[in-house]
């Protein structure tokens, strides 16, 4: 896919702004969860594991298009549970673009071929298709034969129809470099951009057996990215996050940097860990104890390495070293020689080495 050079630019706008007023912790994208219902039970999900009596509840058109303007991110991630069940979802996303906001629209893609027509093609609009992996991989992680092809053929209608296309991808334990690297040429083949991360262990989810370790994360990585050297896969990251994935950098989590609405309210601290929730968004920002939470700092912390903490890291390191993060994306991950030691274990409130 061509580079969206407008979304980058306001992108950067919205981040050197943030720097200008010398803000300490602003939102780079909002996780906008209208629902936890969801048409799949994968194992490594959790969401579903609430009662009915949650399953049932929706946020409102008025409550998501508030939660949009009451935190300001230039991005919002549509996510669920799976979106398209929302019967207001058309209002919700035609309601967030009219704000000018990027709209990053996650969906397993069961239905999404039967609600394209509620859509319309936009600079603002991207479908982000979950695949976790090639068709055996993918339908094994959601649990349901056929889930790869449906998915596959919805991505195709949409390129067709004139959509933006993403696939975002989590990799679990068991899944071979090899296959993963199979999987991102098949990618590139439809013509998408690829969102990729480690599995990050979701308290509820059933399966608590497959997600990586710190240390499996980095030398499956660097493997990975060996084998991609020359093949321009279509990685929507920085090269800053994919090095720190490949265990080349020390980065502290930034869990504000995609903070998560949901029908209980302003989720503490991020997307993946439930520590209780806010009635508002400044509420979030004030009340919640930052410091406990991240690598060293919280046991629930200790093997995150995922996209929705650290890729506002990397994305800020990029603003402070650009020239690092040129040159990085240009070369390719490092996938060779040491690693980077880990965050050491640090009293609360001493500072951050890697701020």
């Amino acid at each position: 896919m061509a580079r969206d050079f407008r979304r980058e630019l306001t992108i950067a706008r919205y981040l050197l702004k943030q720097k200008l007023l010398r803000r300490k912790r602003y939102p780079l994208v909002l996780m906008l969860e209208p629902l936890f219902r969801c048409n799949l039970a994968c194992g490594g999900c959790g969401k579903i594991a609430h009662p009915d009596s949650v399953l049932d509840q929706r946020l409102s058109v008025e409550d998501c298009l508030a939660a949009v303007d009451e935190c300001g991110a230039p991005i919002v991630a549509v996510v669920g549970g799976e979106p398209l069940i929302h019967r207001d979802i058309d209002k919700i996303v035609r309601g967030i673009i009219a704000r000018k906001k990027f709209v990053n629209f996650c969906t397993n893609a069961l239905l999404l071929k039967k609600k394209l027509h509620l859509f319309a093609p936009s600079p603002y609009f991207t479908w982000s298709v979950h695949l976790d992996g090639l068709k055996e991989a993918h339908d094994k992680a959601v649990e349901l034969s056929g889930a790869f092809d449906i998915a596959v053929e919805a991505i195709r209608e949409a390129r067709a129809r004139g959509f933006n296309v993403n696939v975002n991808a989590t990799i679990f334990e068991g899944m071979a470099a090899e296959r993963v690297a199979a999987f991102l040429d098949f990618a590139k083949s439809l013509d998408v951009g690829v969102s990729i991360s480690p599995g990050y262990a979701y308290e509820r989810a059933p399966d608590q057996e497959h997600f990586l370790s710190r240390r499996r994360t980095k030398t499956l990585f660097r493997r990975i990215f060996e084998l991609g050297k020359g093949k321009n896969w279509p990685l929507l990251h920085t090269g800053l996050y994919l090095d720190f994935l490949a265990g080349n950098r020390q980065y502290a989590c930034t869990p504000w940097g995609m903070p998560t609405r949901n029908v209980f309210g302003w989720q503490k601290p991020c997307y993946l860990l439930d520590e209780g929730h806010a009635k508002t968004y400044a509420d979030l920002m004030e009340t919640t104890d930052w410091e406990r939470y991240g690598t060293g700092k919280h046991e629930k912390c200790a093997n995150c390495m995922a996209h929705c903490g650290y890729e506002p890291t990397a994305v800020d390191a990029a603003i402070r070293h650009p020239l690092s993060n040129l040159w990085r994306t240009w070369r390719g991950p490092r996938t060779e020689g040491p690693m980077a030691p880990e965050l050491a274990i640090r009293p609360r409130g001493a500072p951050n080495p890697a701020e």
